[in-house]
């Protein structure tokens, strides 16, 4: 039987190369997106390639989409081996608080955690249970260097927050792994030429999502709890 993952934010950037990427590797891949139907040139030139995917509509801003993503799930699949909670957003720029911290409005703070942090907290708790039920996982959550507390300074405050605590996400549950094979790990990708890291950026695609394949393939015993780049440890 092949192997299940879920990705999010899956109909550009990382998340479609991501889900490209698993495909190519014997997956299936439920490609979670906000708007499936916008996405639909995406999801065949896949499927002209003869990849396994499928894309679902999830808005992990939503508590009630998530719900319904996963009871949608659950009674299509009833299992899911690997877990790509890739969706974010990065708003600090368009509402004041890219310069300083004495900028950053509340609102902008409580829609980046809605979807960088409660998001993923909230999928991860209702898709563990399926993990440890059938003795193996792979959780990925797409952390980012900015969330590091060593590197931290006034600008992108909510980025910043909703990154840290979404490691914070990744000990609690590694912490719940009770001796079965669900591994979860946070990955940065580095600073990646897509729609949300500017043509300014750094790295490529491929680059990007080096390390998050490498976290969703882990072998058993590999390294649980841990925030890496590129395969290798940072700092928190």
């Amino acid at each position: 039987m092949k192997k299940l993952a879920i990705v999010t934010g899956a109909s550009r950037g990382l998340g479609l190369a991501t889900s490209e990427a698993l495909a190519q590797r014997g997956y299936k891949v439920v490609m979670a997106m906000r708007n499936p139907e916008k996405a639909q040139k995406v999801i065949n030139n896949l499927k002209m390639k003869d990849l396994d995917v499928v894309a679902m509509k999830l808005d992990v801003a939503q508590e009630k989409s998530i719900n319904d993503f996963v009871e949608a799930f659950r009674r299509e699949y009833g299992f899911v081996d690997v877990l790509v909670n890739n969706a974010g957003i990065f708003i600090d720029n368009e509402e004041g608080g890219d310069k300083s911290v004495f900028k950053t409005k509340a609102s902008t703070i409580q829609k980046t955690l809605a979807t960088n942090t409660i998001g993923p907290f909230l999928l991860t708790q209702k898709l563990f249970p399926l993990m440890k039920q059938e003795g193996y996982g792979r959780i990925v959550n797409v952390s980012s260097g900015m969330g590091q507390l060593g590197e931290m300074d006034g600008a992108y405050a909510a980025y910043r927050m909703s990154k840290t605590a979404l490691n914070v996400v990744t000990r609690v549950f590694a912490a719940e792994a009770g001796g079965a094979d669900v591994l979860v790990n946070s990955i940065c990708p580095g600073w990646v030429k897509t729609d949300m890291g500017g043509q300014g950026a750094n790295r490529t695609i491929d680059q990007g999502i080096k390390g998050i394949l490498w976290a969703a393939t882990l072998p058993k015993g590999g390294p649980n709890g841990g925030f890496f780049r590129d395969g290798e440890p940072i700092e928190w």
